[in-house]
């Protein structure tokens, strides 16, 4: 899992300083990606009120799954931390420097909910198991999100999945969707995608989709499980035009 939720809570931290104001290519840009991005079992959306005691429930199903990557992932979540997230997920959004949607898969209804299919995120309904054995059902199975953090024509993807729904190639499905978005967005050449070289399953991630590693940076260990280097996956919009024309 890269690092992502980076408004999380008051408790919580960005992986790194965001970009000053004035050098994020966000702010004035003529155009916002999607609010929705319908895949097959797969749909991206934005957050809302009604989805919060239902991510609350499935951040905490998955706490030991996250809190060895996760700096944010300190204790168990509260409706209330989650509702201060969703407020400053939705500033963020409207100020273009950070677009955060939810994983829902089309399996069974939404996590949490009453509808066909499930009993919360990685409940008993309809779909398989997950990588760990456990029940997977419809619902919300993680977040994804853009982030303005690197300075100016460059935007960040991060991710955490649910500990029910890994091994289904969520993670790579969504950070291709926002790969292909964010090369679409105005002023955005690069977009990364950064991990721990210890978490393996995150850095299986990019290379699944063409990114290459541009290189490891030493820092500080900001999670338990971290050893303090992180890689450094890169896409450019020249080399995804060339691989989407590979693929066609």
């Amino acid at each position: 899992m890269s690092t992502e939720r980076p408004s999380a809570s008051p408790e919580s931290s960005p992986a790194r300083p965001a970009a000053p104001p004035s050098e994020r290519p966000g702010r004035g840009r003529p155009a916002q990606p999607p609010e929705r991005i319908v895949l097959p079992g797969l749909t991206l959306r934005r957050p809302v009120e009604d989805d919060l005691p239902a991510l609350v429930t499935a951040l905490n199903e998955s706490f030991e799954h996250l809190r060895p990557w996760m700096p944010w992932a300190t204790g168990p979540q509260t409706l209330e931390q989650e509702r201060a997230w969703l407020a400053a997920t939705r500033r963020a959004w409207d100020e273009g420097t950070e677009y955060v949607y939810l994983l829902e898969t089309s399996d069974g209804g939404r996590a949490g909910g009453k509808g066909a299919g499930g009993k919360g995120a990685g409940g008993k309904g309809a779909g398989g198991k997950g990588a760990d054995g456990s029940a997977v059902g419809g619902g919300i199975a993680g977040t994804v999100g853009l982030h303005d953090r690197l300075g100016p024509d460059a935007l960040e993807i991060g991710y955490w999945v649910h500990v029910a729904h890994t091994g289904r190639g969520l993670a790579t499905r969504a950070a291709g969707a926002l790969t292909e978005v964010a090369l679409g967005l105005p002023g955005v050449e690069r977009v990364e995608i950064r991990c721990d070289v210890a978490n393996k399953r995150s850095a299986a991630v990019p290379p699944r989709l063409g990114y290459w590693l541009l290189g490891i940076e030493d820092g500080v260990p900001q999670a338990p499980a971290e050893q303090g280097r992180s890689m450094r996956w890169v896409m450019t919009r020249e080399a995804w035009s060339r691989r989407n024309a590979d693929l066609a």
